[in-house]
């Protein structure tokens, strides 16, 4: 006879508090969904804080939180579980999805998209009324407990008629839209989380906007904040800034010679 066991996953609380800036209303719409029991979808470009954000408001709400990066081969067993033969015995082991609906946990499928089509089916019953999740392998219908709360990502940027939420799935949740700050609000994550001069920390946040102004003239897509914080701990740790944003931002962005060297030349215009 198969043994059922409950294997855990990478949940964690978040013990310290992220620093996170606020753009908009997005704290205050996370938590009125939460407390209503809806699951949220978080959609913006890469680096532009989603993965943070979901980290603040786990500290926040003091819920663990279980995040799962979505590719290709993820299936929807790989998100329920499946039984594996362990010493001798077929044992059953949960998958991070049922890890989080067990415990009552934040689960953040990060870049949903990318996983296989099958999966979306498998989340729809945790976002209606019914909130439950079928393990059919196991025959149960497991109740989502208040506490639990299931948060998808995903980058429009880069979605296709391959990679798409349907709508079937995407108007089962409260979307909240990222962009990337304005640019008071990127010197002052740039200065945290860097601890670049402030003088410095402009002329990080000028090259930024200079780079995405590229976007669609030949880079897929500018700096992120992520990149741009990335060159910031460089230079702060003595590397010289146009090494920095070389080796940070412009060859994370492009592999074209002719874009590398347009970005070569902003970074020497500006640094």
């Amino acid at each position: 006879m198969p043994v059922e066991e409950t294997i855990k996953t990478s949940q964690h609380f978040v013990e310290k508090e992220p620093y996170y800036e606020a753009i908009n209303d997005e704290v205050d719409v996370f938590s009125a969904a939460y407390n209503n029991h809806l699951p949220i979808l978080l959609k913006g470009p890469t680096g532009c804080g989603k993965t943070r954000f979901i980290e603040y408001m786990a500290w926040k709400l003091q819920r663990p939180m279980v995040t799962v990066a979505c590719h290709d081969d993820l299936t929807a067993s790989d998100l329920i579980g499946r039984y594996l033969v362990k010493g001798g015995q077929t044992v059953w082991v949960d998958g991070p999805l049922t890890d989080a609906v067990r415990n009552g946990s934040i689960c953040y499928l990060d870049e949903v998209v990318e996983a296989r089509k099958d999966t979306s089916v498998v989340i729809h019953p945790l976002c209606d009324d019914r909130r439950i999740l079928p393990i059919e392998k196991l025959g149960e219908l497991m109740q989502a407990p208040p506490e639990f709360c299931l948060a998808i990502s995903y980058n429009p940027g880069y979605q296709s008629v391959l990679k798409d939420l349907k709508q079937s799935t995407r108007q089962r949740f409260v979307a909240i839209e990222f962009t990337y700050p304005d640019s008071d609000t990127e010197l002052k994550i740039i200065l945290q989380e860097s601890q670049v001069d402030k003088k410095l920390g402009e002329k990080i946040v000028k090259f930024g906007r200079m780079t995405r102004n590229l976007k669609g003239s030949g880079l897929d897509e500018g700096a992120s904040t992520r990149l741009l914080v990335n060159a910031g701990k460089l230079i702060q740790d003595g590397i010289k800034p146009v090494v920095a944003t070389d080796t940070a931002i412009a060859h994370a962005l492009t592999d074209d010679p002719d874009m590398l060297q347009a970005v070569h030349e902003l970074s020497r215009s500006i640094f």
